[in-house]
């Protein structure tokens, strides 16, 4: 389901979507009728921006955070023009175990790539703009201060949804070592045994502040 005032940008996802073989239930262009098209439908993925009518302000998240609130499994991919960092670090929190993801539209450069993102959240995973990243790292010193330069693009790159094997691509080192440095990072992060991926989840989200 897709959530976008702007008509071009709202009809080319649709597109887009049906043409990678998916279905979508609604396309609206306001925050009141993301939430009852969501409801209505249960979509397995909701694309939505932040700013929609009838302000242009932050309809969209708010729109996003009541759909959280009722519906608290449902998968979102907030496509916006803009970083929003306090709504940002809310929605990665308030995620629980759906799947979540925060892109930008002027960054998203492969129609494939993009596919993949929102591929990956419907599943239940979590996908981040690096620039994202970037600026809500940089609002937080504590526990980063704790982190080495190379655990801090690792995680970074866990932050975009990137497998192992995916990470140790992007910095030219092998699996073994992007394993070492993300066991070292959920020991200085302090996190409790669980499960790999939970592991991995709750390291981002206390990467960026949640």
């Amino acid at each position: 389901m897709i959530a976008e005032d702007a008509v071009l940008l709202r009809e080319g996802l649709v597109g887009l979507l049906e043409r990678f073989g998916h279905t979508v239930p609604a396309a609206v262009g306001d925050g009141p009728s993301l939430v009852a098209a969501a409801v209505r439908h249960r979509p397995d993925v909701v694309i939505a921006d932040v700013r929609m009518p009838p302000g242009f302000t932050d309809e969209g998240l708010r729109a996003v955070r009541e759909l959280q609130r009722l519906r608290p499994a449902q998968a979102v991919v907030v496509l916006s023009q803009y970083i929003e960092q306090t709504f940002a670090e809310e929605l990665l929190a308030g995620r629980g175990g759906a799947g979540t993801g925060y892109l930008l539209k002027d960054r998203v450069g492969d129609v494939a790539e993009f596919m993949t993102s929102v591929g990956r959240v419907a599943d239940g995973g979590m996908v981040v703009d690096p620039e994202v990243v970037r600026q809500l790292l940089a609002r937080r010193r504590d526990p980063l201060g704790r982190l080495t330069p190379r655990e801090r693009e690792v995680l970074g790159l866990m932050a975009e949804g990137r497998s192992n094997a995916a990470v140790a691509r992007a910095l030219v080192v092998t699996e073994a070592a992007v394993a070492k440095h993300i066991a070292s990072i959920l020991q200085k992060l302090d996190l409790p045994p669980a499960p790999d991926d939970h592991r991995r989840v709750r390291a981002v989200l206390a990467y960026l502040g949640a």
